[in-house]
């Protein structure tokens, strides 16, 4: 049966070099059944390794979560990424990682933990997931699509790390099936100064780094079930599935 459901597509743990330490699994999943959300995605910078532990101490707390990733590309644009088959997502992670120059420095940018549901640390992330992969914008979409995935442009109302920030406009023909606006703006003002993001859906979320963020900003959706997929179908409008509100507009 179809139903509203909320949904902050956009977090970040502690895999995330700018991911404070308090996002923790158990913390991440008790702070988003207090926000009322239905599934919250797991996006962390050039890195999805935590999306299993964040998965299995979400499901404690009756939320469901949606692998993804926001990969960084050349141009300095932040794209995210959803899939339903964390396998799909595992085989895209290894393209990532060989176009990601560099290894972090947990003094200059932060630490990059995969934890285990119970807070364990299983290791540090060597990878400067900070950084920009050698893959063009284009390339990053077309591998997420390629996986069935679902790719959005993240926070296209910000200046820094977005596709209309680092590029000034939204390239026709590259793919997209979203942009994401963060909860500080209105699609009415996105549209307005990029008058070239009317034909795209929008989705809004938190962008969430510390307990505090999450849910502060979700996409309500009339789906059957709180996955990526239905997610893809509701921003076609297809069968009944929709965007019902964001929680901005």
């Amino acid at each position: 049966m179809l139903r509203p459901l909320r949904f902050d597509l956009h977090l970040h743990t502690v895999l995330s070099p700018c991911g404070e330490i308090e996002m923790s699994p158990s913390a991440v999943a008790a702070a988003a059944r207090k926000a009322g959300l239905s599934c919250f995605a797991v996006t962390d910078h050039n890195a999805s390794a935590n999306v299993p532990a964040y998965g299995e101490a979400a499901s404690r707390e009756g939320v469901a979560v949606i692998p993804g990733i926001e990969i960084t590309s050349r141009e300095e644009v932040h794209v995210l990424g959803y899939f339903d088959d964390y396998s799909v997502l595992a085989g895209l992670q290894k393209t990532v990682y060989a176009s990601l120059p560099g290894r972090n420095d947990p003094d200059a940018f932060g630490i990059q933990a995969v934890v285990d549901a119970n807070e364990d640390v299983i290791e540090m992330d060597e990878h400067l997931l900070i950084g920009a992969t050698s893959l063009s914008v284009e390339e990053v979409v077309d591998l997420i699509r390629a996986g069935g995935g679902l790719a959005a442009a993240s926070h296209v109302d910000r200046e820094g790390f977005s596709i209309t920030g680092q590029l000034g406009f939204v390239p026709p023909g590259l793919g997209l099936h979203a942009l994401e606006i963060s909860p500080r703006t209105t699609p009415s003002s996105v549209h307005a100064r990029f008058p070239e993001t009317s034909g795209f859906p929008l989705l809004c979320s938190s962008d969430a780094h510390r307990l505090s963020e999450i849910g502060t900003g979700w996409t309500e959706i009339l789906a059957f079930e709180p996955t990526a997929a239905e997610v893809l179908l509701a921003l076609r409008g297809e069968g009944g599935r929709r965007i019902l509100r964001l929680s901005n507009g």
